[in-house]
């Protein structure tokens, strides 16, 4: 995956600049970038502040930690019950 160039609190700081009274095409054309990738970023970040969205990226990683918290415990109870299941 293609890194941005801008970092997500640039963004944010981009998409912004509409609610100020600048139109679209002027914000790209200032930052260098395409309206289809305004739009992308205004659907992904539009109502998220900085601080939201470093609390967002928070409870993410939280989220995939406990995921595989989660795998690696119904696995591990899985391998018990097939050994406790056989005949020895």
């Amino acid at each position: 995956m293609k890194k941005s160039r801008f970092t997500e609190a640039q963004i944010i700081g981009i998409l912004n600049e509409q609610g100020s009274g600048l139109k679209v095409s002027e914000i790209c054309r200032k930052h260098g970038i395409s309206e289809a990738t305004f739009h992308n970023w205004k659907s992904k970040y539009g109502g998220l502040s900085v601080d939201e969205l470093k609390r967002l990226k928070e409870l993410e990683a939280e989220n995939l930690r406990l995921r595989r918290l989660v795998a690696d415990l119904s696995l591990d109870n899985q391998i018990l019950k097939e050994i406790n299941g056989k005949k020895w």
